[in-house]
């Protein structure tokens, strides 16, 4: 079951101040040396850090946690990221409509987003097309606009995924008109390949880092302009699940 923070949270906020608004306008005054009862306390004194928190999970920044690897090796699995949810424009809560701000993704950043076959699920992967881009992806190299982006190999890692089990992966990074980021790339796997695709106006092509290891644009479609939530920032935890412990050295890292 997938349940919706955001509106939990309004729905949270917005009870608890109408019980404090009540108390302050009607019941206070009746009440006069009575003990408070437990339920208007309780709603007096979590409303303004529900408010505070909605305030700045609407409008500055929201956490997310990595579920996958398929931003390896940029975002490890159960990394926590602050997203920055004005830079693309100020949407309102709940209903996400922009109201200030014209502002859109470029081509490289690392965007969370409400997944269009089911927006109750979020996403985060980069982006690779933006409106009118043609996108081509043949024998795991990629073609903007007929113009191939340059992929430099570094080294051979032996990577676990998700289910624990090791496997080769072949690091190289990647220039992304000046945008540089590591890529995985898995030898025994299908590509995806696919060509001449037109990002269509609103709309954007995004892929994960972990190429051989990533449901993106390749296999579902684009992303529109409307279902973004913001942009990734940086890492403020890090868990390595498999050697319970914390990852030192990711943490306050910024991320590109």
């Amino acid at each position: 079951m997938n349940f919706n923070f955001e509106l939990i949270l309004f729905y949270a906020t917005l009870l608890s101040g109408a019980i404090a608004l009540l108390d302050i306008l009607f019941l206070q005054k009746k009440r006069q040396a009575k003990k408070i009862p437990i339920w208007i306390d309780y709603a007096r004194s979590f409303f303004p850090v529900l408010l505070i928190v909605f305030l700045l999970r609407s409008f500055l920044f929201e956490p997310f946690r990595i579920p996958s690897g398929s931003l390896e090796p940029t975002l490890l699995v159960n990394e926590f990221i602050l997203v920055n949810k004005f830079d693309y424009g100020i949407r309102l809560p709940v209903i996400h409509q922009k109201i200030i701000g014209k502002s859109t993704p470029k081509r490289g950043d690392i965007i969370v987003f409400r997944w269009p076959p089911n927006p109750s699920l979020d996403f985060i992967k980069r982006v690779i097309g933006l409106p009118g881009d043609r996108i081509q992806y043949v024998n795991k190299e990629l073609y903007i606009n007929d113009q191939k982006i340059p992929q430099d190999f570094l080294q051979m890692n032996r990577v676990n995924d998700e289910s624990g089990e090791l496997w080769q992966a072949t690091e190289k990074e990647e220039n992304l008109f000046g945008v540089k980021h590591k890529i995985y790339i898995d030898p025994e796997k299908f590509s995806g390949n696919f060509s001449d695709i037109v990002v269509p106006d609103g709309m954007y092509f995004v892929m994960g880092d972990n190429r051989d290891n990533s449901a993106d644009s390749r296999f579902w479609g684009f992303v529109p302009d409307e279902n973004i939530i913001g942009k990734a920032v940086v890492v403020w935890m890090s868990w390595d699940n498999s050697k319970t412990n914390i990852r030192w050295n990711r943490l306050g890292k910024v991320i590109r």
